[in-house]
């Protein structure tokens, strides 16, 4: 299937993105008004402006949206705060469905702080991160629990993002891979694509799609050693797709492994968010009916798109037909 013809299939499909849905502040500040404060002596840092945009899962929400997904809707948990408030505007903007998001009040809305140079344009000061590191309260679990049961029927895909980095305190608990585990079992139709840092090995019965040093650590912790077509085995998925960044991506299915390559040509800007870029476009193109191949063929297109833009950016169609076009010549 060609891009051109996932692309015409994208206004048909439904996907859910669950899991770590992330506010990312992207905030300019000024060095020339760093001055020292009055009261404490420490210098300043003078924000002059502010651009919010959703993070984590909320960037392969993002990416879905952009690409002309008919409906992109996301569940995860934020707290009762400003965050959250920000959150929700940056996801109704994009025409993504926040109304599943459970708050809470233990909990703080995961939050990363960008602090962006406004003479150089570059993040060159420690990024303020706003963290959970408790796990959620059962309470608010099940909460989560009970809408995904209740709503992953009227999705053709499910794409889950497991971002959180501490080892509590992520929306992607071992009861909800479990009810993951399940839905993927009963309905070998709908597309289940999860994207983990930490704790790929734990999935079950999805295309897993970790970055290269992700599926490494999962493989050494596991095994001893790094057996890409053991992990994508235990996992027991149709699949594992293994970005490999520059490269371009493993895919490892009962074929065997073989390596897709990257985009050639395409200037990396910011590699930020590019595993997300790709996750995003390789669901969407499974949902739209591509097989593996062609879906991945697909998500390093969308991936070579955003890596040359600044942040997390998102791919438009015309965007990806351009690239692929471009891409063809060169073959």
């Amino acid at each position: 299937m060609t891009c051109a013809e996932i692309l015409g299939r994208a206004a048909g499909a439904s996907l859910l993105v669950v899991g770590d849905i992330c506010l990312d502040r992207w905030c300019r500040y000024d060095p020339s008004l760093a001055e020292e404060s009055r009261e404490t002596g420490i210098p300043r840092i003078a924000v002059t402006g502010t651009e919010v945009t959703p993070g984590a899962g909320g960037t392969v929400a993002a990416n879905l949206a952009r690409l002309g997904a008919g409906r992109v809707s996301v569940l995860g948990v934020t707290g009762r705060d400003g965050h959250a408030g920000e959150l929700r505007g940056a996801l109704s903007v994009r025409g993504i469905e926040s109304d599943l998001l459970v708050e809470a009040d233990a909990v703080q809305t995961f939050t990363y702080t960008k602090l962006i140079n406004l003479r150089t344009g570059a993040e060159d000061l420690p990024r303020v991160d706003f963290v959970n590191s408790r796990a959620p309260r059962r309470e608010t679990e099940e909460r989560v629990l009970d809408a995904f049961r209740q709503v992953v029927g009227s999705f053709d895909g499910v794409v889950v993002a497991d971002q959180a980095e501490t080892d509590r305190g992520g929306v992607v608990t071992p009861r909800l891979r479990d009810a993951i585990a399940r839905e993927a079992a009963a309905s070998p139709r709908r597309v289940f694509v999860a994207d983990s840092r930490r704790r790929v090995r734990h999935f079950r019965g999805v295309v897993a799609a970790p970055n290269q040093a992700e599926a490494e650590a999962a493989c050494v912790s596991e095994f001893g050693s790094v057996d890409y077509r053991r992990l994508r085995r235990m996992i027991g998925g149709p699949a594992l797709v293994v970005s490999a960044g520059e490269r371009g991506a493993w895919l490892v299915d009962t074929a065997g492994a073989r390596l897709f390559e990257a985009c050639a040509g395409v200037e990396p800007v910011d590699t930020c968010g590019a595993g997300d870029s790709l996750a995003a476009g390789f669901a969407l193109a499974l949902a739209a009916g591509a097989g593996t191949e062609d879906a991945l063929r697909f998500g390093i297109i969308v991936a070579g798109v955003t890596v040359g833009k600044p942040g997390t950016g998102s791919a438009s169609p015309g965007e990806v037909l351009s690239l692929a076009e471009s891409a063809a010549g060169r073959e």
